[in-house]
């Protein structure tokens, strides 16, 4: 992860600020927690399911099923 200096984050929110002005900068930061939140849960969620499955059969055993077959 790259360090970023103190100058740089300063220069990073008067940009922010300048763009999306001050009123509309704590509406982003919301939707973006949001989003955030459920792109976690999302992934949580799957994580759970694939754990909930059978372990799948590699590659090599799948390959001698299909050539053992009639």
């Amino acid at each position: 992860m790259p360090h970023f200096s103190a100058s740089t984050i300063m220069l990073l929110v008067i940009t922010a600020l300048v763009l999306f002005g001050p009123k509309k900068l704590p509406e982003l930061g919301r939707a973006f927690g949001k989003t955030l939140r459920e792109f976690k849960k999302g992934t949580k969620g799957f994580m759970e399911d694939e754990e909930s499955l059978p372990p799948l059969q590699s590659r090599k055993e799948s390959r001698t099923d299909e050539t053992n077959r009639p």
